[in-house]
């Protein structure tokens, strides 16, 4: 005698698998949307990366990397100085230091540097001083030294922005100053003469 299996008979146990097997059968796969991770402001710059941000270009291009970088907040680059620098053959004949006006330069173009990441037609764009406050140069800087440019955003507007800006080799605090700049178009004639922005609370 041949038994047959439940699930073959024709009994309940036959439509409960009939119903299992049509239900498998309409089933569909539901595909999820993609999630967009937002992507990651990159925190240091190569000199190629500040290259294609800063038009400055030798012998005039003061920073040679960026280690930290905070969205219109802070900023931190690398001035690497040696007895190449053109500046050396004449500041001062067997005393080579870089002039303090340059490490202002070199303060302002790291501020430059945060400033036009956030500027998408900054291909159109410069960066120009319209003030420089509050300068102090504590010690020389000479060929062989590792300059840290520390700068913090102390005001911003859409065009305009000051800056405090702190120099160090090693741990010494070499120079110091609050600039604020201005951008203006490529093709622009003159600056016009604009008021700093205000610091908060001022």
């Amino acid at each position: 005698m041949v038994r047959r299996h439940p699930r073959f008979s024709g009994g309940k146990g036959a439509v409960q698998y009939n119903l299992r097997a049509a239900n498998f059968e309409y089933m569909t796969d539901t595909t999820h949307p993609a999630i967009e991770v937002p992507k990651a402001v990159s925190t240091t710059l190569d000199i190629n990366e500040i290259q294609r941000i800063l038009p400055h270009r030798y012998p005039f291009l003061l920073i040679d990397r960026v280690v930290d970088l905070k969205p219109r907040e802070r900023i931190v680059a690398i001035k690497n100085v040696t007895i190449n620098e053109p500046f050396f053959q004449g500041h001062f004949p067997n005393l080579p230091i870089m002039p303090g006006v340059l490490i202002v330069e070199a303060i302002a173009q790291a501020g430059g540097a945060l400033l036009l990441t956030e500027v998408e037609d900054r291909d159109q764009k410069l960066m120009v001083f319209t003030g420089i406050e509050r300068a102090r140069f504590r010690r020389p800087v000479v060929p062989g030294d590792q300059v840290r440019i520390e700068v913090e955003v102390k005001s911003w507007r859409m065009n305009a922005v000051r800056m405090e800006g702190k120099a160090y080799v090693g741990e010494k605090r070499v120079a110091e100053a609050t600039v604020t700049c201005q951008l203006i178009a490529r093709n622009a004639t003159k600056v016009e003469g604009t008021e700093p922005p205000a610091e908060p609370g001022s």
